[in-house]
């Protein structure tokens, strides 16, 4: 697989992999814990060397799973890593972006992580009741004293971006971008390509959306994030099928998967968007690394340009309390 450079020259593998989904968010596990150690130990067989984790996840058991995995390769791959929640009794219960809840979360996700350096460190969402300014401040401290190498933001609004730039520069911004998600292109897009700062989508698949495997007959388990989202309600699952059938007759039509597709028109928007898609198969990371030697004529970008506002998207991408927290 080739790399990609955010900002401020960090090296990417072009896919990363988002390992949030091994400990929450999408039910039970189907594999052991061993298991997870095995499929993230797998991912640089495949290219894949960015990994993407946050203390809020588990709580703290993915930074651990990622942490005992990534140990005896370390020096091959690249871990981003996010602050920004207050943590009690197990559940976040809102943000904390103070300076010495940073200086805390670094603290003990270099340690759960085994390292002695944290790679990419976001803020996990912009906490308005501290100002980003004292945000970047501390992460540039952090940085100074060689615990942290890089600065990102997460779900951040341009102006945000403007304001923590101008602080410290910031390395990349990860929020939520695919097919049937076009959020960042109206105001963040063009803001880091005129900073210089690279992007970072999650969720690029759509939270399996968008491989073609989910529609209205499709159960969710107890646990599953989507059981939350309006736009996996049963109505709205049946209107956006539309959208996935027409990714579903590209794929058929290029010999590949919707997946691959979704990922390899994320990869052609910019030279700096790199996909952290998530699993919890090694197939699936293979699957996905392929994505980036598929080649999609100027034609087909054009037409997946255009797909969502042509069809429409129903749903909004998170319920009501979670879309709060976005484009701060």
């Amino acid at each position: 697989m080739h790399t990609r450079t955010l900002g401020q020259g960090l090296e990417v593998s072009a896919v990363g992999l988002g390992a949030m989904g091994m400990s929450q968010s999408y039910g039970p596990n189907p594999g052991t814990r061993e298991d997870m150690i095995a499929v993230l130990r797998s991912a640089p067989d495949a290219g894949v060397t960015f990994y993407d984790t946050a203390e809020v996840y588990g709580p703290y058991a993915n930074e651990e799973l990622v942490g005992e995995a990534l140990e005896p390769i370390r020096d091959q791959i690249v871990i981003a890593t996010k602050f920004g929640w207050a943590i009690r009794g197990g559940q976040s219960v809102g943000l904390d972006s103070r300076p010495e809840q940073i200086r805390r979360v670094a603290e003990a996700s270099l340690k759960r992580l085994r390292t002695d350096v944290i790679d990419l460190f976001y803020q996990h969402r912009v906490d308005p009741e501290v100002p980003i300014e004292d945000v970047a401040g501390t992460v540039g401290e952090l940085i100074a004293e060689g615990k942290v190498r890089h600065f990102g933001l997460s779900e951040a609004s341009a102006t945000t971006i403007r304001r923590a730039h101008a602080v410290h520069p910031v390395t990349a911004v990860q929020s939520e971008y695919s097919l049937w998600t076009r959020d960042p292109e109206a105001e963040v897009l063009p803001t880091l390509a005129e900073l210089g700062i690279g992007f970072v989508p999650f969720s690029p698949l759509g939270k399996g959306f968008l491989t073609g495997t989910v529609d209205t007959s499709t159960h969710f388990a107890e646990g599953d994030i989507r059981n939350r989202v309006p736009r996996f309600q049963a109505e709205n699952l049946a209107a956006n099928q539309a959208l996935v059938e027409h990714v579903k007759a590209l794929a058929e039509a290029k010999g590949t998967t919707p997946g691959q597709i979704a990922l390899a028109w994320l990869l052609a928007q910019q030279r700096w968007i790199v996909p952290i898609p998530g699993t919890r198969r090694t197939s699936r990371i293979q699957e996905n690394a392929a994505a980036t030697a598929l080649a999609l004529s100027a034609d087909e970008v054009s037409d997946l340009d255009g797909l969502a506002q042509r069809v429409g998207v129903s749903g909004d991408r998170y319920n009501a309390q979670h879309m709060a927290y976005v484009n701060r």
